[in-house]
């Protein structure tokens, strides 16, 4: 079986974002970029699922300009056999981005796709959805845990939900969406970061894969939320229901 992983670059969860002096969106120049979190946990899910020998490859895929290679070399590194970067100038929204990966699936013929749950820059939480929804295949969204039966070609997934956990049998192929708690991502060790750079990266274009990338989106305005007032010390509790009831209006 042939698994199919989505990845995306997007500015390092560690950075502090700055916003854009025209306030179109948020600064990338001269910003760390990485893969994002729940991607990285997204492959490395595939690579153990290929480990314990219910998968032969595992191909990684990445939408963007140019430089997002850079985030597809990492998913390399980490252990996927192959990558595949669709070339494209400007930002994706979910559906294109789910538009393009029927595209792929239908090239590749995987029998598991595995994507993150949602990018930490836009918190979106679609594409896989809506993938799922396109290729007509069962999905499991937010998994917590992931268990393969290659004999029946089923997958069952534990994924949280507001009351605890929901157990779900899907066939295969099918769509699974990962969660924080699904694994620990793997580090890149420096042999294997090496050997990344001599695996192969096919490239396409929209254009290539009969996909018209646009968006029903626009971005009126990016702003920071307000900065949070200084906190004060009051000396009773006769003040403190003072503040409550006067100036916050809570009581």
């Amino acid at each position: 079986m042939k698994i199919m992983v989505a990845v995306k670059r997007v500015v390092d969860y560690a950075v502090k974002i700055r916003i854009k002096p025209d306030k179109s969106g948020v600064e990338t120049q001269n910003v760390k970029m990485s893969m994002n979190p729940f991607c990285e946990i997204a492959l490395e899910e595939a690579l153990k699922i290929k480990e314990s020998g219910l998968a032969k490859e595992v191909v990684a895929v990445t939408m963007g300009p140019s430089n997002c290679v850079d985030t597809l070399r990492t998913g390399l590194a980490m252990g996927a056999d192959r990558g595949i970067h669709v070339e494209a100038a400007r930002d994706l929204v979910p559906l294109s981005v789910a538009k393009v990966l029927k595209k792929l699936v239908e090239v590749e013929n995987p029998g598991l796709l595995i994507l993150g749950k949602q990018a930490i820059d836009d918190d979106c939480n679609q594409t896989g959805q809506m993938i799922a929804a396109l290729l007509g295949w069962p999905q499991g969204t937010f998994a917590s845990k992931v268990v393969l039966d290659k004999e029946k070609q089923v997958a069952t997934v534990d994924r949280e939900v507001d009351g605890g956990l929901e157990t779900l049998c899907l066939d295969l192929p099918a769509v699974i969406t990962t969660d924080l708690r699904l694994n620990q991502p793997r580090y890149a060790t420096l042999p294997n970061i090496m050997k990344a750079k001599s695996k192969p990266i096919k490239r396409y274009t929209p254009e290539e894969l009969n996909v018209e990338i646009k968006s029903g989106l626009e971005v009126v305005q990016v702003t920071e939320p307000p900065k949070r007032k200084a906190g004060v010390i009051l000396s009773s509790v006769d003040e403190l229901i003072d503040k409550l009831k006067n100036e916050a209006h809570v009581i």
